[in-house]
């Protein structure tokens, strides 16, 4: 009977790869050592972006795959996955695996150093890292089975770290209707979408509206924004768009993608409405707040990140020029424009004077409280939506919308509306419909329009769409 052969420690590496294929090296196990002990961190752009941890321990390099990285506070934990050894050669590795390889994707060192050993066994390892970039006391301890967790035990090497803003609601802009003028103005383009700041830690990207509802099941095209800025930590403020078949925003195609939660049918719209992030502003960046920065400077930070994807932009702004920026977003097919102080600082929550939106056509948001039946060719549907805006607790009405349904929309919104009836108006004020059919104030529509009468009512409006990221009791008249 043949003798088994004693298991060695890179059986497991070099059993899921070819060599012949994969340019990672093959290696071998060694005995010796310089007597100082190496690791390394590599980027791995693999299925999903991770980085791999490799310490030199016993002629090998025991590794684990941190999916969000090493975490630079101690106030985090990261999940770790032990991985098998790999080669010592590895330390040096970076490339390209080939698609069909085990690990397949692009591998680049981002970091490498010397470290001091505390601590080694089956459940614990402690280790002190003198990397460029990850330095300080670190413990990985096995949670369950191949699942690490990796803690950093000393303070943040940055004393001045702070974590990103939680709960935080973006800046937004006053109504006007003159642009102003002058070199103290950034001008940009207004998106017709929706508001949304995402966050990236560990190569993730989280999307949050604007009444703080998170959105990024909705929109995976984020994901590869997360991978794209890798171990850069970043929170950003812009607007998810839409374009249509004419390289215009378009909020209508948007609306097919605003309200879906299945993931399937979520892949699919991605592929039939893909949207894209304009990205114009950053609140927080590696560590640090940058909401006291004029807007200027964090204008000069956010295009050192030069985002620039098939999912994501940051657009050109201009300096100064206000009537003519103003023209150019009419040719464009542009909403308006929004001005921003240069000197101002990000006040996250506030609709301030220091940010001015300017539109070709008056449109707001405003609250359904009720609808008509439709008459004619509507007969059995829905005629028309009764909305309004609230004036502190109160629920102003402000007139009713007939135009720009389609007739899935009116099956839609029948069916949104009829679980909301109830019998009182929640208006108030005097002109509400005899035939009207109440319902709870919840849904919040885009509504376009010419302007307000004297009464307060809106001048010929049209209906653009629901929106779910601005709760109804935010609503208040603009103009």
């Amino acid at each position: 009977m043949a003798r088994q052969q004693p298991k060695r420690a890179l059986d497991e590496y070099e059993a899921k790869r070819d060599f012949t294929t994969t340019p990672e090296p093959a290696g071998a196990e060694s005995s010796t050592g310089d007597g100082e002990s190496r690791f390394v961190v590599q980027e791995h752009h693999a299925r999903s972006l991770h980085w791999d941890l490799r310490l030199e321990h016993d002629g090998v390099l025991a590794s684990w795959a941190v999916p969000k990285g090493i975490p630079p506070d101690p106030g985090e934990n990261h999940l770790a996955v032990h991985t098998e050894d790999h080669p010592l050669e590895y330390l040096d590795f970076h490339g390209e695996i080939p698609d069909g390889e085990y690990g397949a994707g692009t591998m680049t060192i981002w970091d490498h150093g010397t470290y001091d050993l505390h601590e080694w066994s089956d459940k614990k390892v402690t280790v002190t890292l003198h990397g460029e970039r990850v330095r300080g006391r670190h413990a990985l301890f096995r949670t369950r089975g191949k699942n690490w967790m990796i803690h950093r035990m000393d303070p943040p090497d940055d004393p001045d770290r702070v974590a990103p803003p939680r709960d935080v609601k973006p800046m937004f802009a006053t109504l006007t209707d003159r642009v102003p003028e002058g070199d103290d103005w950034s001008l940009e383009m207004k998106w017709d979408g929706v508001r949304a700041l995402v966050l990236v830690q560990g190569g993730r990207a989280q999307a949050t509206s604007r009444n703080g509802k998170d959105i990024t099941a909705g929109y995976p095209e984020l994901r590869v924004l997360g991978e794209a800025l890798g171990a850069t930590e970043v929170l950003l403020d812009g607007e998810l768009v839409a374009i249509d078949d004419a390289g215009h925003p378009s909020f209508q195609r948007l609306q097919r993608r605003m309200h879906v939660r299945d993931e399937a049918a979520v892949r699919r719209l991605a592929r039939q409405v893909p949207v894209v992030y304009m990205v114009f502003d950053l609140l927080w960046l590696d560590g640090r707040t940058v909401t006291e920065l004029t807007y200027d400077d964090r204008r000069r930070l956010l295009e050192r990140l030069e985002l620039a994807g098939r999912s994501w932009q940051t657009p050109a702004v201009s300096v100064g020029g206000g009537g003519a920026a103003l023209a150019t977003s009419e040719e464009l097919g542009f909403e308006g424009v929004v001005a921003k102080r240069r000197s101002s600082r990000y006040e996250p929550g506030r609709r301030s004077p220091a940010w001015r939106k300017i539109k070709h056509h008056l449109r707001q948001e405003l609250v359904v409280g009720g609808w008509l039946p439709g008459k004619g060719g509507r007969e059995g549907r829905l005629g028309a939506l009764l909305i309004g805006y609230y004036d502190g607790d109160e629920l102003r009405y402000a007139g009713k919308v007939g135009t720009g349904f389609t007739a899935d929309e009116l099956d839609r919104l029948g069916r949104l509306l009829a679980p909301l009836a109830r019998d009182r108006s929640p208006f108030t004020g005097t002109g509400v419909p005899r035939d009207a059919r109440f319902v709870e104030p919840e849904l919040v529509a885009d509504v376009r329009f010419t302007g307000w009468t004297d009464g307060g009512r809106v001048r010929a409006p049209a209906y653009l769409g629901l929106r779910d990221d601005k709760e109804p009791r935010e609503v208040e008249r603009e103009g």
